[in-house]
């Protein structure tokens, strides 16, 4: 009940704010959204999404992230993985808790290790969002920041997030400004998929999945924290790290290899990955090297048949194999799972593909990503991706 009347309560301040009515969620607390082949479902709470239906191989729709029935328990969930939520306004990590901007140190929330985590705490995935608009292809959630409600980001920020779908293809695009000073602003979708939507009755493991990166050989070396050292590796041909080398290696495919177990951290806790990859974009004179038209990863698995093939503008993606899911979490049951078999989201039973700018690169001159990390008044910060869902 508290969730639907804060709920209710951003509905209205949205209405207030663009002077136009917005209408309310579904009966469950969902707004949603759809296009041929897609149907995609949020709450203002993180600006998150809850449920994305695409078709299989039997022209069936599937649920294909993660996320909770009872939309009143993101709130709740004392873990609260960031199920396909907005982290902001700096995503990932900042090392030991602290940054500096014109001479100037910056200390923020301790909340991973000796390190900060999406910016603590509070950060925008704890947040309800506005609606701003809504149709019935796409929905705008917006966040107004206050200085240090993140300890350690100052300066008011604005943000906005837009989702829309058309045929087969979820867009996402993110504005941001600081209203007053310098701050650091790093962004992404936190999304999380199993594309077998947990009804594989051999596995529930994402190891079966594929995984291409064409243009991602170079990763950032992480310690035991998943913090990036600096350093930038390439991934050897069929090495634990490589997903550049062949298409549609499994991500699976090393886990017989000396050093799967410990590849992201947490001395040796930590099987698969947690880590950062480049993308080196072909260059076709479009606007430096960033070309954003190109698919520069691809996630499938034979067993639904479906792929989902990403485009972004960013200059990397974070791969999360969810190590640190335990079991106790239910799926959704609704649409997700099977009664007896499939029930709980075990460890490495899903992936979060991330795109972002390099993680703490406020505090690593030498990649020269500081213009692209800390803004100011007079400056947008924009963030755009699509993924495309079709069939092996």
């Amino acid at each position: 009940m508290r969730f639907y009347v804060l709920l209710l309560a951003a509905v209205a301040d949205a209405a207030a704010a663009t002077k136009h009515p917005v209408p309310g969620p579904d009966e469950d607390g969902r707004y949603t959204i759809s296009a041929p082949g897609i149907k995609a479902q949020f709450i203002p709470y993180g600006a998150t999404l809850t449920n994305l239906f695409v078709k299989d191989k039997n022209g069936k729709d599937i649920d294909v992230v993660l996320g909770y029935d009872d939309v009143d328990y993101y709130p709740k969930d004392p873990g609260h993985p960031v199920y396909n939520a907005i982290p902001g306004r700096y995503a990932n990590r900042i090392g030991n808790a602290q940054y500096s901007i014109d001479g100037v140190t910056y200390h923020t929330e301790k909340n991973d290790g000796d390190n900060t985590l999406h910016s603590g705490t509070n950060n925008w995935s704890y947040r309800f969002w506005n609606v701003t608009a809504f149709s019935p292809d796409s929905i705008t959630f917006s966040i107004l920041d206050a200085s240090n409600s993140s300890l350690g980001m100052l300066g008011r920020v604005e943000a906005s997030v837009t989702y829309s779908v058309t045929k087969s293809k979820w867009h996402i695009k993110m504005k941001a400004k600081s209203l007053d000073q310098k701050t650091p602003l790093l962004l992404t979708q936190h999304t999380y998929f199993n594309l077998d939507a947990y009804r594989n009755p051999a596995t529930s493991k994402i190891w079966d999945h594929t995984l291409y990166l064409p243009y991602s050989a170079r990763y950032l070396e992480a310690d035991q924290g998943a913090l990036p050292t600096g350093k930038i590796l390439t991934a050897a041909p069929n090495s634990i790290n490589d997903f550049a080398s062949a298409p549609d290696l499994a991500l699976g495919h090393a886990r017989n290899q000396t050093g799967f177990e410990g590849n992201c951290g947490a001395d040796g806790a930590c099987e698969g990955y947690n880590g950062y990859w480049l993308i080196d974009r072909p260059n076709n004179n479009n606007n430096n090297n960033k070309n954003a038209a190109v698919v520069v990863a691809r996630l499938a698995s034979a067993f639904s048949g479906v792929k989902a093939e990403l485009r972004t503008d960013q200059p990397g993606l974070v791969l999360y194999s969810c190590n640190w899911m335990d079991g106790s979490a239910d799926l959704k049951r609704s649409t997700q799972g099977i009664a007896g078999v499939n029930e709980k989201v075990v460890r490495s039973s899903c992936v979060a593909i991330e795109a972002q700018d390099w993680p703490d690169g406020i505090n690593h001159p030498e990649w020269n990503r500081t213009s692209a990390q800390i803004y100011g008044p007079g400056r947008t910060y924009n963030w755009e991706s699509s993924w495309t869902f079709g069939l092996l």
